[in-house]
């Protein structure tokens, strides 16, 4: 099943939103991927890019928040600290065991439901606080 980017998913940030966007395409990728019987060729290479791009989405994120002074920034970067290790250990796995089934499956569950739920809350927050302030 597919993600869609939804009006509940929108920050109201152009940076943020296209970002956004770019994370959820790589995801449906695979998945698309994996209903094609391919899951398990692309999963190396969907992982590196959503450690890589999360990484840069992190940075822009952030930089937007001190831009503003948002007065979460610790724990909102403590949140995105603590995401890039786990996306970091899981491409080690991968890396270590090979794509699997299971790894597949870890990657849909793992990092893209914690993207959707960390844009639906954190970020959510983030953007209405910006928009308050402007």
């Amino acid at each position: 099943m597919a993600y869609q980017f939804t009006k509940d998913l929108e920050t109201g940030n152009s940076v943020i939103d296209s970002e956004h966007r770019q994370l959820i395409d790589a995801v449906n990728s695979l998945l698309d991927a994996c209903s094609k019987g391919q899951g398990r060729t692309q999963l190396l290479n969907t992982a590196h890019f959503l450690l890589d791009y999360t990484k840069k989405h992190f940075s822009d994120e952030e930089a937007i928040q001190l831009k503003f002074h948002y007065p979460d920034y610790a724990r909102h970067k403590k949140i995105h600290d603590d995401f890039k290790k786990t996306a970091a250990d899981f491409v080690k796995k991968i890396e270590a065991e090979g794509p699997t089934v299971a790894n597949v499956g870890q990657i849909n569950s793992l990092l893209a439901g914690w993207l959707i739920n960390h844009i639906k809350g954190e970020d959510k927050k983030l953007a209405e606080f910006i928009k308050n302030k402007a």
